[in-house]
């Protein structure tokens, strides 16, 4: 079952009662992007104009479709409260007006999990997605598990207990935080690194400040800090430390939404996957599936009919006469969402109490990067 096919069982288990995003059955998934939406709400900040909710799916004109955020668009329950605006000073220097929105850290269109699957003959339905950056999105099923000496050439590899076939999960909130960390005690190496939400009081919510009417920068911003937001209630983070986690023979477990839970920073996505598009656009120009902290869109990777955009500059990033400058989402398996910051970007709860820079700024001597980055205890944001 391809990852489309799976797409569409997630459309019909969101109307169903919100399970989670479910498996496919083949190894490697294709990171064509779909269209599949979940329920939206009616949170509001100023006086931006609601677009129409019809079922499922929240259908965005061209006169909704601006350039800057709409916090009408969050789906409903993504919200901690109601967006507002104050003013602010962005990473250039540039003083505007910011909405503060605080999203919840849960997603409020899914379900989160499954990660890691119980047995090497656990099917995809038991298991979520990794990615490596290869371009590449995987099955973690149980022939993922088996199969891992052969992908990484490495026997080294050893994931499961060879007399029972029962992966070795990290299935304690000590083993969870020994395990997601660069320095990986030997105890904890060849395991599959899930966390729960339990072990963050079930979520942890964000607040952040992006203007409310973007400022484009005369040369692109780093990344660095949240990347965004996204309309479901949870941060865009930086690409996932893979090099870190293979080099301890860990697998860190994507759910197939793209996301998994970071001790110090709970619930985030890695990648779009689907799970996030639930603001059609009347045009049928792709879906938009967040805001970045610069406060552009960051739309899905494809439109609706399947059609890739060959205009993208360095940051994924393009105009149209409705949109304005916005941002595609890189395919799943690219563990990234854009490429750099096209504008001056606001600030995050997480990065000021880091000690961190204004996202996009370089972070003081000894200071520590939010979500993305390496949180103060050393674990890397699996």
């Amino acid at each position: 079952m391809n990852i489309q096919y799976r797409r569409a069982l997630l459309g019909l288990t969101l109307v169903a009662g919100l399970q989670g995003c479910g498996g496919s059955s083949s190894t490697t998934l294709t990171t064509t992007t779909g269209t599949d939406t979940a329920t939206t709400g009616t949170d509001t900040a100023t006086t931006t104009t609601p677009a129409t909710s019809t079922g499922t799916t929240t259908v965005v004109s061209a006169s909704d479709a601006t350039e800057g955020p709409n916090p009408n668009l969050f789906v409903s329950g993504a919200l901690v409260e109601a967006a507002t605006t104050e003013d602010c000073v962005l990473s250039g220097g540039t003083q505007t007006t910011c909405y503060r929105i605080s999203v919840k850290g849960v997603p409020a269109n899914h379900a989160v999990g499954p990660f890691c699957p119980p047995t090497i003959t656990s099917t995809a339905t038991e298991g979520g997605i990794w990615l490596d950056g290869s371009g590449e999105t995987y099955d973690v099923d149980g022939n993922f598990i088996v199969n891992l000496p052969t992908l990484y050439n490495d026997a080294s590899w050893q994931l499961y207990d060879l007399a029972t076939g029962k992966v070795k999960i990290t299935d304690t909130q000590v083993a969870c935080e020994a395990a997601a960390q660069p320095n990986v005690a030997a105890e904890y190496q060849n395991y599959c690194v899930e966390c729960s939400l339990d072990y963050v009081n079930g979520g942890i919510s964000e607040t952040v400040l992006i203007p409310k009417t973007p400022v484009p920068l005369a040369t692109p911003a780093t990344l660095n800090g949240n990347v965004g937001i996204s309309l479901t209630g949870v941060t865009f983070a930086l690409a996932a430390p893979v090099d870190a986690i293979l080099s301890a023979h860990t697998i860190a477990a994507f759910d197939d939404c793209g996301g998994h839970v970071n001790p110090n920073v709970g619930y985030h996505y890695h990648a779009a996957t689907g799970c996030t598009e639930s603001a059609i656009q009347e045009d049928g120009h792709a879906t938009l599936l967040g805001y970045a902290m610069d406060g552009y869109g960051i739309y899905a990777n494809k439109n609706p009919t399947g059609n890739d955009n060959t205009d993208l500059d360095q940051c994924r990033g393009h105009t149209d006469a409705i949109r304005g400058f916005h941002y595609h989402a890189a395919p799943a398996g690219d563990n990234a969402f854009i490429g750099c910051f096209h504008g001056e970007q606001g600030t995050s709860a997480s990065a000021a109490a880091a000690g961190a820079a204004p996202a996009g700024g370089v972070p003081p001597v000894g200071g520590v990067p939010p979500a993305g980055g390496v949180p103060p205890t050393g674990l890397p944001p699996q």
